[in-house]
């Protein structure tokens, strides 16, 4: 099955993007915004490293290991929920200023935490913070973006997160490997996150509000000045009368609440098929591999030590494949990068699986070729789902939906990993890695399944174009 695509329709009535003092003022905008990524990346990896001496000070047990792991994950799937309607209200820009002082203090709390209660209160913060911010900030780049480079700009919020956790990945092995000696060492590892929550704090405020949001709220004016800060002149006149025109005929039509969404078939598809993306993108078991990365080294047959190092190398391959995914993105349809990354995916834990049964514990081989292994899985995830995921999400809602469209489906993708968090290393002691992997193989190859027969084109199109596609359902049918 076909679906409709980017060749069907080009957006070609807008003049060309053009270069010049515009282009770099976006480019600086996204550097900014994106440090909310950067924020999410660490506080989501620095547990990786920090969990085992905050275990040996705080007296954990396996199970209260993985409360403080899910809790940051659980309270994300409601940052996630909330950021998106708040930043419908208040602001996209508004509310990504709130969300680097909700990372601030979740940091505090977790650095001075006493015990157990309070650490666990600080990672919610935390939580709620990453999961605004995994919403808020696509749909704030993916707005600011023209259609021409959307893909490659909401892209680099998933770049600034993988970067963010291979420097909790660097981070954890320096600091590690010479305080690890020191009582406390964990909280060093923690504090480090605040510095990126002051620069996101500071930048935000001399940063611009969404202009497509402004249109939304009856604030042409402003959102024309915005505009022609980021755009030709001659750009940001024709751009601000084709999303002032949709926004018009939304309004006329209303405001897309849960009930409208959930009485048109054609928005509350586009909202499953969200959903459905983002659960799928969390079942292949990315961020297990990323928040316990070094147990499964050491379960492989790495010393401690040694698997705090050999961890970095999956964060490196997964800046790599950030970097490959972003050159890619405006160039290659969704749909095949998807089905591309799944088959991939698919391959590399059938791969783990099959490795982790035929070399037993104890060979010297075992655990540099289920390392190998765990970098190919994170490459191909990086190059050719996460970063796509992350965009489609951005683009696939139609405005007066686009906040409350991307909280659900991304509280969906927390809910997911929540659990896998929770449940993934007594997974790993019920059936070992040969079992844990083969699981994830048998739901990847759904996954792809799934994504072969519902999931839209959305390359090549502006999010007005996409709008009057998905709401009149044009988007679902097949190419002609």
């Amino acid at each position: 099955m076909t679906l409709a695509g980017a060749g069907d329709r080009p957006a070609n009535t807008l003049p060309p993007l053009g270069t010049g003092p515009h282009r770099r003022r976006l480019g600086l905008v996204a550097l900014i915004a994106t440090f909310g990524g950067l924020l999410f990346g660490y506080d989501t990896g620095v547990i990786n490293g920090a969990l085992r001496p905050m275990t040996a000070e705080l007296g954990l047990t396996p199970f209260t290991e993985g409360v403080v792991t899910s809790s940051l994950v659980f309270a994300a799937a409601f940052g996630a929920m909330l950021g998106g309607p708040l930043s419908d209200r208040w602001g996209r820009r508004k509310t990504i200023i709130l969300l680097a002082v909700m990372f601030f203090v979740g940091t505090l709390l977790c650095v001075f935490t006493p015990g157990f209660g309070v650490l666990v209160a600080g990672r919610i913060m935390l939580g709620l913070a990453v999961g605004g911010a995994s919403t808020v900030v696509p749909v704030f780049l993916a707005e600011m973006a023209p259609y021409e480079i959307r893909g490659s700009l909401a892209g680099r919020n998933e770049l600034m997160i993988v970067v963010g956790q291979l420097a909790a990945f660097v981070v954890n092995a320096i600091i590690g490997n010479t305080l690890g000696h020191l009582d406390g060492v964990w909280r060093i590892m923690l504090a480090i996150c605040a510095i990126p929550a002051i620069v996101l704090f500071f930048g935000m405020l001399r940063m611009p509000e969404s202009p497509r949001w402004l249109v939304d709220k009856g604030r042409t004016d402003e959102a024309l000045r915005v505009l022609g800060t980021i755009r030709s002149p001659e750009r940001a006149e024709a751009e601000l009368a084709e999303v002032a025109r949709v926004a018009r005929e939304d309004s006329a039509a209303h405001q897309l609440g849960w009930r409208a969404v959930l009485t048109n078939k054609n928005l509350r598809k586009i909202l499953l098929i969200g959903i459905g993306v983002g659960i799928a993108q969390q079942l292949t078991g990315i961020n297990s591999i990323m928040y316990f990365g070094q147990t499964v080294l050491v379960e492989s047959g790495f010393e401690e030590s040694a698997a705090l190092i050999a961890n970095i190398a999956p964060g490196v391959i997964a800046v790599i494949g950030a970097v490959i995914a972003l050159a890619m993105m405006d160039r290659f349809d969704r749909r095949k990068t998807f089905i591309i990354g799944f088959t991939l995916t698919t391959v590399s834990h059938l791969l783990i699986g099959v490795a982790s049964m035929v070399l037993p514990v104890g060979n010297p081989v075992r655990p540099y070729v289920i390392l190998a292994l765990v970098v190919l899985f994170v490459g191909s995830m990086q190059t050719f789902l996460n970063v796509a995921v992350w965009v489609y999400l951005s683009e696939i809602f139609p405005l007066h939906m686009r906040g409350f469209g991307i909280g659900v489906a991304v509280f969906a993708l927390w809910v997911t990993n929540g659990f896998l968090s929770l449940y993934f290393l007594s997974l790993v002691q019920w059936v070992g890695i040969t079992g844990t992997f083969f699981l994830f193989a048998a739901v990847g190859a759904l996954a792809l399944l799934f994504v072969w027969r519902f999931v839209p084109e959305t390359r090549g199109r502006t999010l007005e174009e996409l709008e009057e596609d998905v709401t009149t359902g044009a988007i679902y049918l097949p190419k002609g």
